[in-house]
C-alpha cells in the first residue's frame, strides 16, 4: 500500500520506495483517492527527475514563501513579504512558478500601473517577483526564461536642503516649540516629550552623518564611543560597516541622551524595542517647514552634497555613505564638477598676467 495512516493523525501519508531510497510524505488530505492521485504525480516527477532530468516543480506559494523567508532579518524584509503576498494573491490561477513567463510579468506590469502605483513602486513590485524566479531557480527548481520589463524613472532634480531650509526644519521640529493641540511643554505627557525630542535628534544626527534612518533608528549604544567620538555604523542594506567621526552637535545629542538611556538602543518606540521607520512624523515637520518636496531621504543628499561642495570627491563620499557601488555617487558627479570648474578658474586667475 503506497499510502497510509498513522496513529493520531487524520491525514493519508505517501510512503513508497524508488532506485533504493524511501519517499514518505503526508497528503495533507483525509481524501484516499486524492492522496493516491498526489503519490503517482510524486513518482512520476521522481521519475522525470532522474531519468530525464526535468527538473522539480515548486509552486507559486511555496517558491514566492521561501524567497521571502530568505530575506528575514534584512531592513526590507517586510517590504519583500508584502509583495509576495501581492504575487500570490495575483497568480492565484498558477500552480507552479514556472507557469509565470514574460507575458504573466507584463500583465502584472499592467495590472500595478492599473492600479496608479508609481514607477518606483512598479519596479520595486517587479524586482521581487524576478528575484523570487531566480531564488527558485537557484535552488534547483523548474523555472521559465523571464525577461523583465524595464520601468523608466522619471528624472527629478537633486533635492537637497539649504542652509536656511535646515534651520527651518529644525524650527519647525523644536520639541519645545507651541502646539496648538498640546498644553505648553512643561505640562505634555513624558512619551510626548520623548518622540517629540526623539524626531529632533535624529533629523540632525541624518544631517550630520548621512546615515539611513533606518541605520540610525535601529542602532545600539555599543556602536556609540563617546570618548573618541566616534560610530561604528552598520549598514543592513549594503552589508557593509564604516566608522563615522561625530560632528560636535551630534556628540552633544549622544552624550545627553546616554545620561537618561535605559535601554540597549539609541532611540526605542512606545515599549521600549526597536524604533521603526514612519513617513508620517517626517512629512508633517518639513510641511511646517515649507518644504513639500522633501523626505527623509532629502537629509542623506543634503549631507552627500556639503561634502562635496566643500572639497570631497566622489570616492571620498562614497565611503562616508556607505555605497556599494561608485555608480549610485554618480548622482553627485555634477555638483563634484562644478567644484572642480570653480577650481580651474582659481589656477586660471592665480596664473594670468594681470593687465597693467
Amino acid at each position: 500500500m503506497s499510502v497510509n495512516k498513522r496513529p493520531g493523525s487524520p491525514f493519508w501519508y505517501i510512503q513508497f520506495q524508488y532506485n533504493g531510497q524511501t519517499y514518505i510524505k503526508s497528503s495533507k488530505t483525509t481524501d484516499k483517492k486524492l492522496a493516491l492521485k498526489q503519490e503517482a504525480l510524486w513518482r512520476s516527477q521522481l521519475i522525470e527527475q532522474q531519468q530525464l532530468g526535468v527538473k522539480q516543480s515548486i509552486s507559486v506559494t511555496e517558491a514566492f514563501q521561501s524567497y521571502s523567508s530568505s530575506k528575514k532579518g534584512l531592513i526590507s524584509a517586510n517590504n519583500v513579504a508584502l509583495w509576495c503576498r501581492r504575487a500570490i494573491k495575483h497568480w492565484s490561477d498558477k500552480s507552479f512558478i514556472h507557469d509565470i513567463t514574460t507575458i504573466e510579468i507584463e500583465r502584472y506590469r499592467s495590472t500595478l500601473v492599473a492600479t496608479e502605483y508609481c514607477p518606483q513602486t512598479i519596479m520595486h513590485a517587479l524586482n521581487q517577483v524576478g528575484a523570487a524566479i531566480k531564488y527558485a531557480k537557484r535552488m534547483g527548481y523548474r523555472t521559465a526564461d523571464v525577461e523583465m520589463p524595464t520601468i523608466r524613472l522619471p528624472k527629478s532634480r537633486l533635492r537637497y536642503l539649504s542652509i536656511e531650509e535646515e534651520q527651518k526644519l529644525l524650527v519647525a521640529l523644536d520639541p519645545m516649540r507651541p502646539v496648538k493641540w498640546l498644553p505648553t511643554y512643561e505640562y505634555r505627557s513624558q512619551e510626548t516629550q520623548r518622540e517629540m525630542q526623539d524626531l529632533y535628534d535624529i533629523v540632525v544626527i541624518l544631517l550630520d552623518t548621512g546615515a539611513r534612518h533606518t541605520e540610525i533608528s535601529s542602532m545600539k549604544w555599543t556602536a556609540i564611543n563617546l570618548d573618541d567620538g566616534t560610530i561604528k555604523l552598520w549598514r543592513p542594506k549594503v552589508q557593509n560597516q564604516s566608522v563615522l567621526y561625530m560632528s560636535h552637535r551630534v556628540r552633544a545629542i549622544l552624550t545627553r541622551r546616554k545620561q537618561t538611556t535605559t535601554g540597549p538602543y539609541l532611540f526605542t518606540n512606545r515599549s521600549g524595542g526597536e524604533r521603526r521607520y514612519m513617513a508620517d512624523p517626517f512629512r508633517r515637520a518639513f510641511d511646517r517647514a515649507g518644504l513639500t518636496d522633501c523626505t527623509a531621504h532629502t537629509l542623506r543628499h543634503t549631507h552627500a552634497t556639503r561634502l562635496i561642495q566643500n572639497g570631497l570627491n566622489l570616492y571620498e563620499v562614497k565611503e562616508i555613505l556607505g555605497h556599494s557601488d561608485i555608480k549610485t555617487t554618480m548622482r553627485y558627479a555634477h555638483l563634484e564638477q562644478t567644484q572642480v570648474s570653480k577650481k580651474a578658474v582659481d589656477v586660471i586667475n592665480n596664473l594670468s598676467i594681470q593687465p597693467s
